[in-house]
């Protein structure tokens, strides 16, 4: 019982540090913290079953406290029974904590059978390679679901350093290896004489560590690119009003006209589904009249909408769509969502009778399959992305593969009202950030609830709105036309197959060493 209470602690601590649910901001030192702790629980582990147990609960505890909000879309908003909808959040959570318990027992049976032979820095890359290789199968398994990766809770950190050579994987591999070492240290602190105090020093030293912040300056701090002006729109529709004719459509399309057409200069964008209809089921004249404002004006759009389009087999197919209008351009932009969220907008197989037990419109687009060019205006090329594709900052490097044709401002459209005032809005900003400092381009964000902001090159949130409040944001933001990180680089080209080779190369050299080590013994 004790046991388990101190992994459940190790895994809710681990949940809290993506985003302080009193601030929003990350906490470094409590991701690393809870995670020694599991590590130091899986070490006195006395049986591999026992092993896979421990490392299990924790990590189902941690994932269930990381996307508990999952629970509001379920039932307040799709209508499912509370035990249901409780139990289906459990049970995902259970099942993805499935990869960590795997990674634990592959780690500590290749650490325990070379521990004499080995040094402890080698135990600690052993088991973040295995656990990086968890994170990773959560992010590609089943079309991926990585919601909640430990780096993310480095963006604030130290370690936040590494994010534009390696990624938020990379990262939460760094974090390991020093969660790892806390743990070692604190069984050092155990024995008496020198080797006490030392632990505890080396203990409290990776603590301190990783919670002082990065230093700035990854890319220069200056661009020879003008500022792009943009008003970001926030129409703060309720979810549970969205898609009712008589108050949320209503309501949306009169706010966001109106707002729009107010746009004389600059960037104005609209939300994911601002416009909750297709164009062709929109009042007459709404359409054509934004759609003339901004082509024969001085100024731009890139507006979230649903569309359709006639499928291969002549059946209609629809998308979640970005429309994009700019002065004196006469054929319009477009960007379709590709990464779509499961269950959310389309239905994984066999689970046609599980979206049956909610009432959630819209749950059925296509992949946008294709990635278009930039929106480009005013010297910037400006590539939007849509509310759940920000997770995968592999997919959004794909944009860099050709430095001269690269993104100079990133632009993401959402709509988490379906978690209603919930840390999901603080934890998604905080993964926006980790993407801006991966890639060292400023991102906008767009949203109808929050948190609708501006984040410079370097993670920083330079301008936002409160949430749950309709308004518009104005502001100037830098775009950079610097050269590609490393991290874009080498993700752009061969995703993250090259983080996968390092980890299966460590943990296989590993292997091979823990057997010969058996050979040797034998």
């Amino acid at each position: 019982m004790k046991t388990a209470l101190w992994l459940a602690v190790a895994g809710l601590a681990q949940a809290l540090s993506l985003a302080w649910p009193w601030g929003g901001q990350s906490l470094p030192v409590l991701q690393v913290l809870g995670m020694a702790v599991m590590c130091r629980q899986l070490v006195q582990a006395g049986t591999k079953r026992e092993l896979i147990k421990r490392a299990w609960w924790s990590a189902t505890v941690w994932l269930s406290a990381t996307f508990w909000w999952l629970f509001i879309s379920l039932h307040t908003y799709g209508g499912m029974p509370a035990i249901l909808a409780g139990l289906a959040v459990f049970l995902l959570a259970g099942a993805l904590a499935m990869y960590y318990a795997l990674a634990a027992l592959v780690s500590f049976s290749i650490s325990s059978g070379i521990a004499d032979a080995s040094p402890k820095w080698l135990q600690a890359a052993i088991f973040a390679s295995a656990w990086t290789l968890a994170e990773i199968a959560r992010a590609l398994v089943f079309t991926g679901f990585p919601w909640g990766a430990v780096g993310y809770a480095h963006v604030d950190g130290a370690l936040s350093a590494f994010s534009p050579w390696l990624g938020v994987y990379g990262v939460g591999w760094v974090a390991a290896v020093v969660a790892m070492v806390c743990a070692q240290a604190a069984q050092l602190s155990m024995r008496s004489g020198a080797m006490r105090y030392r632990g505890l020093a080396l203990g409290l030293a990776c603590l301190i560590a990783v919670q002082v912040p990065a230093p700035m300056g990854h890319a220069p701090t200056t661009s020879n690119l003008p500022d792009l002006q943009v008003h970001l729109l926030q129409g703060n529709i309720p979810q549970s009003e969205k898609f009712q004719a008589s108050t949320g459509i209503a309501q949306a399309l009169t706010w966001y006209r109106e707002e729009l057409m107010q746009v004389k200069s600059g960037l104005a964008i609209a939300p994911e589904t601002a416009l909750p209809l297709l164009p062709n089921h929109l009042p007459p004249g709404y359409w054509e009249g934004l759609r003339a404002h901004f082509t024969q004006g001085e100024s731009a759009a890139l507006i979230g909408v649903p569309l359709k389009d006639l499928g291969p087999n002549g059946q209609m197919v629809y998308s979640n769509s970005a429309i994009g209008w700019r002065s004196a351009q006469a054929q319009d932009y477009r960007y379709d969502k590709d990464h779509l969220v499961p269950f959310g907008e389309f239905v994984p197989p066999l689970f046609r009778w599980f979206t049956d037990l909610m009432s959630m419109p819209l749950s059925d687009f296509k992949a946008g399959g294709h990635h278009p060019d930039t929106f480009d205006w005013q010297g910037q090329r400006i590539a939007p992305h849509i509310c759940y594709e920000d997770l995968f900052g592999e997919e959004l490097a794909r944009g860099f593969i050709d430095p001269k044709r690269a993104p100079t401002v990133l632009v993401n459209i959402t709509n988490i009202a379906w978690f209603g005032d919930s840390i999901a809005i603080d934890q998604h900003l905080n993964i926006a950030r980790m993407r801006t400092l991966e890639l060292q381009r400023p991102m906008v964000r767009a949203t109808n609830t929050g948190m609708t902001a501006v984040i410079d090159h370097q993670g920083r949130v330079t301008a936002h709105l409160p949430r749950h409040q309709t308004g518009v944001l104005s502001a100037l933001v830098q775009g950079r036309d610097d050269p590609p990180t490393f991290f874009a680089m080498w993700a752009a080209r061969w995703g993250l197959w090259p983080l996968v080779g390092v980890c299966v190369l460590v943990v296989g050299l590993s292997w091979r060493g823990r057997r010969q080590s058996h050979v040797a013994g034998a």
